[in-house]
């Protein structure tokens, strides 16, 4: 089984690179785990932001392809460290491999959310999205 993020945006502070590298260094070699950013649409002062989330969306879902989805949204479940070892477990028994979908600042589209077979939450604040990528390879 691999994992892989896909989180909306490109062009992150280099601490993130930082601790993304750092973790991921550490990560299980049995167990690949990768990251695909999706460029973030413009937001100006007119942006149609429902037609951007969509386009985002569009994007997230073609990285993910026939991956289980995951996404990482707010009312999703809070799972402790024994759960996700749990749903790690669960999903290497299961062989797909596994996309976790970050959205951006508007959050992740409807059909990214109507595609995903689960939902976690990190928490019920939100979020940084640049933070997440670190918490996500921790």
């Amino acid at each position: 089984m691999k994992l892989q993020l896909v989180a909306v945006g490109t062009k992150m502070p280099d601490w993130v690179q930082t601790g993304f590298s750092e973790y991921l260094r550490r990560f299980p070699k049995d167990m690949p785990f990768e990251l695909v950013e999706i460029p973030a649409g413009k937001r100006g002062k007119n942006a149609d932001i429902k037609r951007i989330l969509e386009k985002e969306g569009e994007m997230m879902l073609a990285a993910a392809g026939k991956n289980r989805i995951v996404t990482l949204d707010i009312p999703g479940k809070p799972w402790d460290t024994p759960q996700l070892a749990r749903e790690l477990e669960r999903w290497k028994q299961d062989g797909r491999d596994v996309s976790l979908l970050v959205g951006g600042p508007e959050g992740l589209s409807p059909a990214c959310k109507a595609a995903a077979e689960q939902s976690w939450s990190l928490s019920t604040l939100t979020l940084p999205h640049p933070l997440v990528r670190v918490l996500v390879d921790e």
